[in-house]
């Protein structure tokens, strides 16, 4: 069985814009695109190991594949898992996550090490439209998915970008798809969220999947 799922960003859910919108395009082809819950084990307790295996239960029965789109840290997590299970067969990334823990430090600067202190930070949660609390664990956690390095992917890999991100700069996934001839990185003049984008983004996914 071929699968198709989209793995949602930090602070966002299965009905996020960017994740119906693909579901509802491929609907339209005869694609059903399965939105995880990556909300892991709760949103408090986010850990990015508990979504890539999350992401690697829903790749289904040891016969089945996968091409797996992700949005920021959901893309992070696709690219994690196609490094450890071979039933990925392609990635769309939008504005992948890398090197969450060296971004994040720069972001945070002495704010990270008040967030370590007491244990807790709050972050907007986007399906709640309200701040939440996530705790220091998630950072923990994090440092040890990505002890060996970027994800070491070789499956065809489409990346879009926005040369306007300020929440992970394009320089990262022109890094990552530099020598990597499997990497296809498109650049968009477009932010974080890539929603100006997102008709491009449908139309370069169509044709990087042949659909």
């Amino acid at each position: 069985m071929q699968r198709h799922l989209y793995l949602h960003g930090f602070g966002s859910g299965p009905n996020s814009y960017k994740g119906v919108a693909f579901t509802d395009h491929y609907a339209a082809k005869g694609i059903a695109i399965e939105r995880l819950n990556l909300r892991v084990p709760s949103l408090e307790h986010l850990r990015v190991s508990q979504m890539i295996a999350t992401a690697q239960t829903a790749l289904g029965d040891p016969g089945d594949t996968a091409i797996v789109f992700g949005s920021s840290l959901g893309a992070l997590t696709a690219s994690r898992l196609a490094a450890k299970d071979t039933r990925v067969t392609k990635l769309v990334l939008l504005a992948p996550a890398f090197q969450l823990i060296a971004r994040w430090r720069d972001m945070l600067g002495p704010e990270l090490d008040v967030w370590r202190e007491t244990g807790w930070r709050e972050f907007m949660d986007f399906t709640t439209k309200q701040m939440a609390r996530i705790d220091f664990g998630f950072m923990d956690d994090a440092v040890m998915v990505e002890a060996d390095g970027d994800p070491d992917v070789h499956v065809p890999t489409l990346i879009i970008h926005g040369t306007n991100d300020a929440t992970v700069p394009v320089e990262h996934s022109r890094r990552f798809a530099e020598g990597r001839a499997n990497v296809e990185l498109i650049e968009v003049d477009d932010g974080h969220e890539l929603i100006a984008s997102l008709p491009r983004i449908l139309a370069e996914t169509d044709r990087f999947l042949g659909v």
